[in-house]
């Protein structure tokens, strides 16, 4: 009985697999909850065509991923991570809950909440965005409002504390 007990409670629970990741082509490091994927392709950010490198996983619905632009002048960091952080925050069709800078000049957390799709699905969006040199990073934990709760304030804890530029 306590044996069936624990194989209910682990599949309940998001089977979380820690890896460290580096970026390919971009100087950072990330521990990601399962084996990622990466791929770049071209956006239009803030009426700028740049390429966006982005390495992602997903666990229980929840997305973790950490995308890179490299900007033509660092000068223009400040305004491309305004445009990085309203064009999540409209892909959501979200609001921002809180935003909060962090130790440097270069770099701010948010937390937003939206809703997506047809059924208009509760989402949850936490994001770190940083700038270094010509540079501009997001890394991001996005899904459903109930699955990020589920996953407790320790995963997203791991997630945005290992985020490391070098």
């Amino acid at each position: 009985m306590l044996l069936a007990a624990w194989f209910m409670l682990a599949a309940c629970s998001p089977s979380l697999n820690w890896r460290q990741v580096e970026g390919t082509d971009a100087p950072f490091v990330v521990l990601l909850p399962a084996k990622p994927s990466t791929l770049s392709r071209p956006i239009d950010l803030d009426g700028r065509q740049v390429t966006m490198s982005m390495t992602a996983t997903e666990v229980d619905g929840v997305t973790f991923a950490v995308g890179v632009i490299v900007l033509p002048d660092a000068a223009l960091a400040p305004k491309a991570l305004q445009a990085m952080k309203l064009a999540l925050v409209r892909n959501i069709n979200g609001s921002i809950e809180s935003e909060q800078a962090t130790n440097t000049s270069s770099s701010f957390d948010i937390v937003a909440i939206g809703n997506v799709g047809r059924s208009q699905e509760s989402v949850r969006l936490l994001a770190h965005f940083a700038a270094r040199d010509q540079r501009v990073y997001q890394a991001v934990m996005i899904g459903p409002g109930r699955a990020i709760s589920a996953m407790g304030a320790d995963t997203a804890d791991t997630f945005f504390t290992s985020f490391k530029l070098h």
